[in-house]
């Protein structure tokens, strides 16, 4: 059996040509020696060069697509086309050639932005924890950030490439999520990351690499979707004006709520019986405490909603004011019923 190429680079075999870039891209990164210092990690960042190296090309393709690897590798007479003699490909065996000549360097940590074809701002961008947080993606550039939409300048004045009485082209921007719990919405956080990029010297020609700490301070009460934009703090390279960073805000799930605005919608499973009969119910909050509600003298039909007003979360534009806990409740019925249980319920029932 040979290789499956397509599986290598967790593809399909209808994959696009940009789908392969881009599964090159990331495999590329994630399994090179000079990072991934993993046994098995040469061998594997080899595996995906070869692979990509098949599937980038058109004809090689074709032929492992009809043959597999054994016909483009010469085992299938023929395969090349016509009655000719076979079409035989060999790996050139070094995945570093072709590292670089898809990025265009054999430093793949040199450049913070890179396009999937060697060009252009889109960014090699890393996860990493920061305070424990595995959703947080570490990238961009600036300053300490204090509300959603306002901008962080830090472009270096002494930019020797910036042309007098020219414009010029501005890298597009970068965007990427910001995860926050809704406890951390609740009383706002701030969140670190750690980039690397390119500055230029003061010659306006060559390049420097440069870490930064990124630190945004979330608000509480900051709505899923809000932006907060770093001006030009992209690579920066002769001629270009450097790529604006945008995070956005995104909720990460919750175990209890969803978030309705500033309001909170909870979920409480009851019982039939505590349903029909009257039960307290203890009903979480962001603080941790609990809020029980009582309904002793209530029967709790599957409509039934109940409001805590205040437990919510903190409206963007006035911290002070919080919206609300809404409840509502699944009531979950018996799969069965003995035969003496039904005629108790139909004689207390009404019909």
């Amino acid at each position: 059996m040979g290789k499956d190429y397509y599986k290598i680079l967790g593809l399909s075999k209808g994959a696009s040509d940009e789908d392969i870039k881009k599964a090159y891209r990331k495999m590329a990164l994630k399994y090179h020696p000079d990072k991934n210092k993993s046994a098995d990690a040469e061998e594997k960042f080899k595996a995906v060069a070869e692979a990509y190296e098949v599937l980038s090309d058109k004809k090689k393709r074709d032929i492992y697509d009809q043959h597999g690897e054994e016909g483009l590798k010469g085992g299938i007479p023929g395969a090349g086309g016509g009655d000719g003699p076979h079409f035989t490909y060999t790996f050139s065996g070094d995945p570093r050639a072709t590292f670089q000549q898809f990025f265009g360097t054999s430093d793949p940590f040199a450049n913070f932005f890179m396009g999937v074809d060697g060009h252009g701002p889109h960014g090699v961008f890393e996860e990493m924890d920061v305070e424990d947080d595995p959703f947080i993606t570490m990238m961009g550039g600036g300053h300490r950030m204090g509300g959603g939409t306002r901008r962080a300048f830090s472009f270096n004045p002494h930019d020797a490439s910036r042309p007098q009485g020219k414009s010029r082209n501005q890298d597009p921007a970068v965007t990427r999520d910001l995860y926050v719990t809704l406890e951390e919405v609740y009383k706002g956080v701030t969140k670190k990351m750690k980039i690397t990029r390119n500055l230029l010297s003061s010659d306006g020609r060559t390049t420097r690499r440069e870490e930064k700490i990124l630190t945004i301070d979330v608000k509480p009460g900051w709505k899923e979707g809000t932006k907060i934009t770093f001006e030009r703090e992209g690579d920066q390279s002769p001629g270009k004006i450097p790529a604006d960073i945008i995070f956005v805000v995104r909720d990460k799930p919750h175990q209890h709520f969803k978030r309705d605005g500033a309001n909170l919608q909870y979920t409480a499973k009851l019982t039939l019986r505590d349903a029909l009969c009257g039960a307290r119910v203890a009903i979480p909050t962001l603080t941790g405490q609990k809020v029980t509600l009582n309904f002793s003298n209530e029967i709790v039909r599957p409509q039934t909603t109940k409001r805590l007003q205040g437990y919510g979360l903190p409206y963007p534009k006035d911290p002070t004011r919080k919206g609300d806990i809404i409840v509502h409740f699944d009531i979950q019925f018996p799969s069965t019923l003995t035969d003496s249980a039904k005629e108790i319920l139909s004689e207390v029932l009404p019909l």
